[in-house]
């Protein structure tokens, strides 16, 4: 108890406050400091007397007995042997202006100490009487007021009476728990997601079952092939005027349009090979993307249609200009994997495997077969058959129409005439008449003769569109473009489109309405892509009549029926096999990654080596958890790195619906997250609580692990996310960065939370290392951690849980969510 002496005789000697601190212990058996007072028996008091916050004199008394009256509130203690000893110089014994040390000294016999009922402050009036107390101050003793009481037990007298109350409720019935409601939460969600795996994989085992029932034909039959027409192409994009003030800008910015293509129409029939020939800027490469239906930000209007001879399907395939293939495979793997995945899921893997050697043969690709394909660091095959290799992945598919953007691009004479002849075969060979149609940038002559047919465009405009050899020749020569005989065509051609007259615009202008051809009238013939036929482009500036830029409902179901070739569970299971391949090959990352978290676990728990139970052990046991929850955080950046760095190929393939989105996270999860994130973790985290002599059992080791997991997992599919989020890798690891730094700032290690200003403090909520610390330091508290030290001569012994009372269960669910959420975004910004 604390009480204010307030002795009117007392405070005109000594003004200022004074203060009587008494500590009653009526069994020391129940306090965590038995041996404060000098006494071990039962009942004694120590009381203290501050004035001015100093301490004057001190008095001990034993063999004490506690009347608590008849049940009011009040108590009384009456003691024997009492003892007072004054502190020497102190303001009351010997350095004011009376000294009471002759009076204090001599203080025995029995004391009595009563108290009242307390007051509806929790407050009570009390005495502490003696008969020379009696004497000088009065019968009632020394007056003390505002007494304010406490109580101090030790930890096994907590356990005990926690111990009788749970007990208690079990018996009436009343059924408690010893999990913690996150604890249950946590577990039901691990569940429910198990459960929901379970499913999903028996609804993908079912479809895969019944697509592989569907009936299979001859899948090598003859077959007369596909023509495309395109008619009356424009595509424009939005165009800022420079120097225009802000306000100008945003007003143009609806009217305003670059003309990229300009009423550009060609038609291409089965067997022929076309050549797209301009200088740069003249739109080839928009124009084959807008024929193989590719996705544009701009706005486009026209009709794209083609014809199959057999009633089927048309079907397109597009080469980028770019090779972007799996480096760690051979050729064969590569194109085996693209055939698994596009071709449909009733084809026998046997038919799989000879399309896929019927089109290694094809592309003269034998030699090079089982060769790993290799990259810029590992040397694999040359880049001509890289290109050969791109051009597998899409004949694989058994396109109609095979669109090609810059097939010779980068490669040497001869590398380029292998592909160009490899080009020519498929559009001329008998069983599969193709339409090739390809961008060439400047061809040699005997490149630009092996094309059936050339399209020249400048400007967006189409200069000629024809046969080709020497006829686009004969037909500029004849508008007053003269052609130097022996001169390459494919040169002239370029020439003259570098800088065109006005002239050859306006005489080969196309009609802005579509002209009859054999497709129109054809029964087989399909508009396989229309955008506002007969438009005009000053009507659809003006967003008048059929000049707006709504794509009609064809387009839009086609765009719809996009879909992959294959179920859900084929793609997981093709994907999961390339991706075991190429974690068996490049096993360096997986050593790596091991290799660091074996010596940063030596290198943490070394540091924190056998940490104490003192309160300087204390504070370093959550400095070793804030540090593993740090070192994630950090390391969890390679995994972004990685996707930035896999992303092109995933577009790619994406592009060319390969698989789902969703079926790429869960093997990116299966090979990458399991591997590389959470067993370097497991690693690192096992070798840190052991050697800094955590707590030591086994429930609370695995609770330990899987707090670290879970936090491992939030933030690899948060770097996931940004990977997603953001096209330049810079950008998302600067981002990625931040973030941890700001993790690091609100975890409540460095600063308070409650000193930060209100308006940044909501940022905490949003911090998953806040929630993992505070888990990882609740369960290590829980596990009955005792602080024993010593301050200023004080011993202390107390239980860690009284010192950090936090809240740990819900904790983890909210990381379990947290992971959850990104996740779920990653995906659907993937399917956008």
């Amino acid at each position: 108890m604390s009480c204010q002496v307030m002795n009117p005789t007392l405070q005109h000697v000594y003004p200022l406050a004074s203060t009587l601190n008494i500590l009653r212990t009526l069994n020391p058996s129940y306090t965590p400091l038995p041996n404060i007072t000098g006494f071990g028996s039962n009942g004694t008091v120590y009381a203290q007397l501050f004035y001015a916050g100093v301490e004057q004199f001190y008095c001990t008394s034993d063999t004490c007995t506690q009347d608590l009256g008849t049940g009011s509130g009040s108590s009384d203690w009456t003691c024997q042997n009492l003892e007072c000893t004054c502190i020497a110089d102190s303001v009351f014994c010997g350095s004011g202006s009376l000294n009471l040390a002759g009076i204090l000294n001599t203080l025995s016999g029995t004391l009595e100490i009563s108290c009242d009922a307390p007051s509806s402050n929790n407050t009570a009036t009390c005495a502490f009487k003696q008969s020379v107390i009696a004497q000088v101050f009065g019968s009632s003793g020394l007056t003390l007021s505002g007494c304010a009481f406490g109580e101090c037990v030790g930890q096994n007298i907590i356990d005990f009476v926690s111990s009788n109350s749970t007990a208690t409720d079990t018996d009436s019935g009343s059924h408690s728990n010893s999990l913690g409601g996150g604890v249950i939460a946590g577990l039901a969600v691990v569940g429910g997601l198990i459960a929901f795996a379970l499913v999903v994989l028996l609804v993908g085992w079912r479809n895969q079952r019944r697509a592989k029932q569907q009936p299979f034909g001859n899948m090598n039959g003859t077959h007369g092939g596909s023509a495309i027409e395109w008619s009356n192409i424009s595509y424009f994009v939005p165009s800022i005027q420079p120097g225009s003030g802000l306000s100008m800008r945003l007003k143009r910015r609806s009217t305003d349009q670059k003309v990229v293509l300009d009423n550009v129409s060609g038609v291409v029939e089965p067997g022929q090979m076309m050549a797209i020939l301009g200088p740069s800027g003249a739109g080839k490469t928009t124009l084959i993307e807008i024929l193989a239906g590719k996705s544009k930000t701009g706005r486009t209007m026209g009709a794209v249609m083609s014809q199959s001879s057999d009633a089927r399907d048309t079907s397109i395939g597009f080469v980028p200009q770019q090779d972007i293939l799996p480096s760690t495979l051979t050729v064969h793997e590569a194109l085996l994997f693209a055939a698994r995945l596009r071709l449909p899921e009733y084809i026998p893997d046997s038919e799989k495997l000879a399309r896929v050697d019927d089109v290694v043969e094809k592309l003269g690709l034998t030699t090079v077969r089982d060769v790993r394909i290799g990259d810029g660091e590992k040397r694999g095959i040359s880049g001509g058959e890289m290109r050969r290799v791109s051009i597998g992945l899409e004949l694989v598919a058994k396109p109609q129409i095979l669109i090609l953007d810059e097939p010779t691009s980068g490669l040497d004479s001869v590398s380029a005439a292998k592909v160009a002849g490899v080009l020519h075969e498929l559009a001329h060979d008998p069983k599969e008449r193709r339409v090739v149609i390809a961008t060439i940038h400047q061809p040699s002559s005997q490149l630009y003769h092996s094309f059936d047919q050339v399209a020249l465009l400048s400007h967006g405009r189409t200069l000629y569109s024809g046969a080709g050899g020497f006829a686009p020749a004969t037909r500029l020569s004849s508008l007053g473009i003269p052609y130097h005989e022996g001169y390459n065509v494919a040169d002239y051609l370029l020439d003259v489109a570098s800088d065109p007259p006005i002239s050859l615009f306006q005489s080969e202008q196309p009609q802005r309405v579509r002209t009859p051809s054999p497709l129109n009238s054809n029964p087989n013939a399909k508009e396989i892509s229309m955008i506002n036929d007969h438009a005009d482009v000053n009507t659809m500036e003006k967003g008048q009549g059929n000049g707006s830029y709504e794509e009609s409902p064809s387009t839009r179901r086609g765009k719809l029926n996009s879909s992959c070739s294959t179920t859900f569970l084929t793609q997981l299971q093709v994907l999961s096999g390339r991706e075991w391949k190429i974690l068996r090959r490049d096993y360096t990352l997986f050593v790596t990654h091991v290799a660091v978290a074996a010596v940063l676990g030596v290198f943490v728990g070394g540091m924190y080596f056998k940490t104490g139970i003192t309160i300087a052990g204390f504070q370093s046991r959550v400095g070793c958890l804030f540090f593993l929850g740090a070192l994630i955080a950090f390391s969890t950046l390679s995994a972004l790195y990685h996707v930035v760095e896999t992303r092109p190929l995933f577009l790619r393939e994406r592009s060319s619906n390969y698989y789902s989105p969703t079926a790429w996270l869960v093997t990116r999860f299966i090979f990458d997250v399991l591997p590389l994130r959470i067993i370097p973790t497991i690693i690192v985290a096992a070798i840190t609580y052991w050697m800094a002599g955590l707590a030591h059992d086994a429930a609370h080791f695995f609770k330990f692990l899987f707090i670290l997991v879970l936090y491992t997992l939030a933030m690899t599919l948060f770097n996931f996310l940004l990977a997603c989020l953001f096209t330049n890798g810079g950008i998302a690891i600067l981002l990625s960065a931040l973030t941890a730094l700001y993790q690091m700032t609100y975890a409540g290690f460095f600063v308070h939370l409650n000193d930060i200003p209100p308006v940044l403090r909501w940022l905490q909520w949003l911090c998953p290392l806040k929630y993992t610390l505070e888990a990882l330091s609740v369960n290590e508290v829980g596990s009955g951690l005792m602080i024993q030290d010593t301050l200023q001569g004080v011993p202390v012994d107390v239980s860690a849980s009284l010192i950090m009372n936090l809240v740990c269960p819900w904790r983890i669910l909210w990381l379990a969510m947290f992971a959850l959420t990104t996740m779920s975004i990653a995906i659907w910004i993937r399917f956008k």
